[in-house]
């Protein structure tokens, strides 16, 4: 969802959406065991941000599925290029990864292999992770404010709030 604000976009991510923008741009998000990936380049304060459900690729390989970490990421990647920036210069956070529903720690759960996944993406990309905030067993609504590249993280019940610097 796009809803306009009197000097920019506010940008509302469900699962598997991405978004790329500039200064004048905020983006939202909720959380559970999916992972959302923010980029931040610092000198041109544009990025964005991808919200997955699932680690791996789209099996059916025919186009990029951003309901996937290597696909979101790879879109992000694509349009990090098509500005003519270079991905190593933007700042990779993290969030997400929750196990909300407590499953048994002997078997591995979406949340971690998400957590998983977005940490080998990362590095496949030679991304640099400043923050992140992954795991637990709470939801996390996030705003992303790409005019300075803070990302404040709301947690489960929405008594603590914090900027993921």
């Amino acid at each position: 969802m796009i809803v306009e604000l009197g000097n920019g976009i506010d940008i509302f991510l469900q699962p598997g959406d991405w978004y790329f923008g500039d200064e004048h741009t905020r983006i939202r998000t909720i959380l559970g065991s999916c992972v959302a990936v923010s980029l931040w380049h610092p000198r041109y304060r544009r990025g964005g941000m991808c919200h997955y459900m699932l680690p791996g690729t789209n099996v059916e390989g025919r186009t990029l599925n951003g309901r996937y970490g290597e696909d979101a990421l790879q879109l992000l990647v694509q349009e990090i290029i098509r500005h003519g920036d270079q991905p190593g210069d933007y700042e990779a956070k993290l969030f997400g990864g929750a196990d909300m529903f407590g499953a048994d720690t002997r078997d591995e759960t979406v949340a971690s292999r998400n957590i998983k996944a977005a940490h080998a993406l990362i590095a496949r990309h030679g991304l640099r992770v400043k923050s992140h905030s992954l795991g637990g067993n709470r939801y996390r609504q996030l705003i992303f404010k790409l005019a300075d590249g803070s990302v404040w993280v709301r947690h489960g019940n929405g008594a603590d709030c914090e900027d993921v610097a």
